[in-house]
């Protein structure tokens, strides 16, 4: 197991991001966390805030748990904050908000009223993935990065449809503009200079939340790809039927197979089974195969959601459409050939030029 002291390459880690966010001196930084935290990341934040000249403070919540419910993991949602009107206002009038709680804000409740600010100012926030710092070194956000996050933002919010295709039998229609409404798209490259705004780190890749009823056809996961919310490699295949945005038969032996209809079911919610938000990698120097190197309590896996050319499909909470829900998968795929109007951005998992 690695260790987690601090290490002057992870404050230099930490600093670039900074930097990267355009934080001055004398800015304000509220450092997030929870007690269930990883304890080394929000002291890297503080020291790195500290070389900027930047001013800082650290917000401890308590973690929650919940008894007679299913274990909850991937949500993007933590429920550290619990609506707690002091909290939300250190943290809405703050520059910048570095979020190193377990799960992050992304789909929390309180994002909206945080992110609108206070006194005439957005804050911005970093959500620093619960990976082990390591990760983080070698997924430093980067300027070509970034560039070919905007530039797949804009072909992605100008397409009406979306198609994905495989060898192993995946057939997926998503309509991104419709009768329904339009997808909600957006990128994340790692860092933000603009008030207002939520990255996480690490980034590189593009989602779309698609409204109400716009996916249909079928998923099929093959060998080698990745249930995130599991930490587990796909080692036999599992075909999800998709009609009007939700799963209707989740086919396939094996304990993969088995494991996912055991936890989709144990929520008893019907929103479990339909798309969270679809979208890709464009991350080049993130590695599928880097989870195998890491034990899970050191792993995130933002790395594999990033991985350039990976098709990313998830189930749960979708603010677009309406639907609220904890029980969530994140399933990175290899392989696939992706369209926007017919023209193809990614080919068999290469990202096209």
């Amino acid at each position: 197991m690695l260790q987690e002291r601090t290490e002057s390459a992870w404050i230099d880690a930490f600093e670039q991001v900074l930097r990267r966010c355009a934080l001055q001196p004398d800015d304000t930084v509220a450092i997030l966390c929870e007690s269930q935290s990883r304890p080394v990341l929000p002291e890297l934040a503080r020291l790195a805030a500290a070389r900027l000249g930047a001013r800082s403070f650290t917000l401890v919540l308590p973690s929650l748990f919940e008894s007679k419910r299913p274990v909850a993991r991937s949500t993007g949602a933590s429920t550290a904050i619990q609506n707690i009107a002091p909290v939300i206002a250190a943290l809405a009038a703050s520059t910048l908000v570095l979020d190193c709680t377990v799960e992050g804000l992304m789909h929390a409740p309180e994002l909206p009223a945080i992110l609108q600010g206070a006194h005439g100012r957005q804050p911005r926030i970093v959500y620093v993935s619960n990976e082990h710092p390591e990760a983080l070194v070698r997924l430093l956000p980067d300027a070509a990065t970034e560039a070919r996050v905007k530039e797949h933002v804009k072909r992605l919010r100008a397409a009406r449809t979306m198609r994905v295709s495989s060898a192993a039998g995946t057939d997926l229609t998503i309509t991104l503009q419709g009768a329904h409404g339009q997808a909600v798209v957006g990128g994340n490259w790692g860092s933000t200079t603009r008030p207002g705004t939520l990255t996480h780190w690490p980034g590189g890749l593009v989602l779309a939340f698609p409204a109400a009823a716009s996916v249909n056809g079928r998923l099929v996961l093959a060998e080698g790809d990745v249930n995130l919310t599991f930490k587990r490699y796909i080692e036999r295949p599992i075909t999800l039927t998709i009609e009007s945005d939700y799963v209707t038969a989740i086919e396939g032996a094996g304990v993969d197979a088995e494991l996912m209809r055991s936890y989709i079911a144990a929520w008893g919610d019907k929103e479990a089974y339909a798309v969270s938000h679809v979208g890709y990698g464009l991350n080049p120097a993130a590695r599928w195969d880097s989870m195998a190197l890491y034990d899970k309590r050191d792993f995130n896996g933002t790395e594999l959601r990033a991985f350039a050319g990976n098709f990313l499909y998830s189930t749960g909470a979708n603010e677009v459409a309406g639907r609220y829900t904890q029980g969530h998968f994140d399933l990175p795929m290899r392989h696939c050939t992706i369209a926007l109007d017919d023209v193809v951005v990614v080919d068999r998992g290469e990202v096209l030029a």
